[in-house]
């Protein structure tokens, strides 16, 4: 590969985008690639999501042409080359039907391979786009984005085994990668709470237990509000429960954040709202439990971040977080079971986990998988054949299953 054409994604405060350049960039470097950061536009510099839940939807649709436009500019100056590799951070990426049609009239010289990342797409049906009724005309741009990636000897990436079974499963013809985990630095969040030494102390923490994914449906908040309403009902022991929220709390169901007001004003949920990452990353360092009852969240940012400032993660045995947990019994719960979420949570809540840190140190070599598979040393990671689902129930890392 001779230079590699970065298309990230644009910064929001409340989302993981605000550093997933840098999180990029700094693994780059390691590996001494020839990066260009292909820009974009932002139609302000508010960095809020206004319309939509995931991204904002005229923020996207803004950023992603005026990046492609930058890109089409390169391609036509004769800069792009069939020795150089095209990464999309998103496979929904607004202008990227472009390439193909100036694909298929260039010389071949000038044809680089392109791969994209999937982060859900209508192959999940709890993504938002079956919630708008997007998922008919979604899927027909994914056959587009599929066919333009195939044709050029590039590959679509998967963020875990189970993601790529659901793209196989709606016939994805396409090389497909496990890259198994999120991009994430370490490092750089680290940095933001002044170094691991900043990190607390487990036992100086208050019993809180926090709740941090989107309060939308496929998030299912309502199950964290019943697991609050279980835990008052069976113990008296002090415990803050806190929903934490980059943005105001808002929902794509607003009974949910009704519910949410009602138990603040009982006193059963305390809501940090409209929090800076650094605001945000202060808490986590003071929480003892991260709680997640997603029904879609492939992988989640939230673990890693939790995991690298000390804080226990207690999420559900479902989809990607086996995966992501390396099947570890004490912090994945049994789907959809409060009981069993309860139980386990009390005991997280009482002492750090043995196996803190194993999840983002994991996460953390993400990057570095994705450019082995973009240079061509990854092949371990390739789904092709009837055989992909052999590797499920392997684990990626190794971690003590009994203390």
């Amino acid at each position: 590969m001779r230079k590699l054409y970065y298309m990230g994604l644009e910064s929001y405060e409340a989302r993981y985008t605000l550093q997933l350049t840098e999180w990029n960039r700094r693994v780059f470097n390691q590996h001494n690639l020839d990066v260009v950061y292909v820009p974009g536009l932002t139609l302000d510099n508010s960095q809020k999501i206004v319309v939509g839940q995931v991204l904002d939807a005229h923020g996207r649709s803004y950023f992603g042409m005026s990046q492609l436009m930058n890109l089409v500019r390169l391609m036509q100056q004769g800069e792009v080359t069939n020795e150089d590799v095209i990464y999309f951070e998103d496979m929904f990426q607004p202008g990227i039907e472009s390439l193909p049609y100036i694909l298929n009239q260039v010389p071949e010289s000038l044809r680089p391979r392109i791969f994209v990342r999937c982060l859900a797409q209508s192959i999940d049906p709890d993504d938002f786009v079956h919630v708008w009724g997007m998922a008919k005309w979604m899927g027909l741009y994914e056959k587009m984005v599929c066919e333009m990636v195939r044709d050029s000897g590039g590959a679509v990436l998967a963020t875990n085994e189970e993601m790529v079974m659901h793209m196989r499963v709606a016939g994805w013809d396409v090389p497909i990668y496990n890259i198994s985990g999120l991009a994430f630095g370490k490092a750089e969040v680290l940095e933001r709470i002044g170094g691991a030494e900043n990190i607390r102390p487990f036992q100086d923490r208050p019993r809180r237990v926090g709740f941090a994914a989107r309060f939308d449906q496929e998030k299912q908040p309502d199950f964290f509000m019943d697991l609050i309403e279980m835990y008052s009902q069976l113990t008296t022991e002090p415990c803050e429960f806190a929903i934490y929220s980059g943005g105001e709390l808002r929902s794509n169901n607003p009974e949910y954040v009704a519910r949410a007001r009602r138990m603040e004003a009982e006193g059963k949920i305390k809501i940090y709202d409209n929090l800076k990452k650094d605001e945000y990353y202060a808490l986590v360092n003071d929480t003892r439990v991260l709680f997640n009852c997603a029904l879609q969240d492939w992988v989640s940012n939230t673990v890693s971040e939790a995991d690298t400032l000390g804080c226990n993660v207690l999420y559900p045995a479902y989809r990607s977080f086996p995966e992501t947990f390396a099947n570890d019994p004490n912090r994945l719960y049994v789907p959809w079971s409060i009981d069993d979420a309860y139980h386990k949570m009390q005991n997280l809540l009482r002492e750090p986990h043995h196996n803190m840190g194993l999840i983002s140190d994991w996460n953390n070599g993400t990057v570095d998988r994705i450019i082995d598979i973009i240079q061509g040393r990854g092949e371990q990671w390739n789904r092709a054949g009837n055989r992909y689902r052999d590797h499920v129930a392997h684990e990626k890392y190794q971690v003590v299953k009994i203390q």
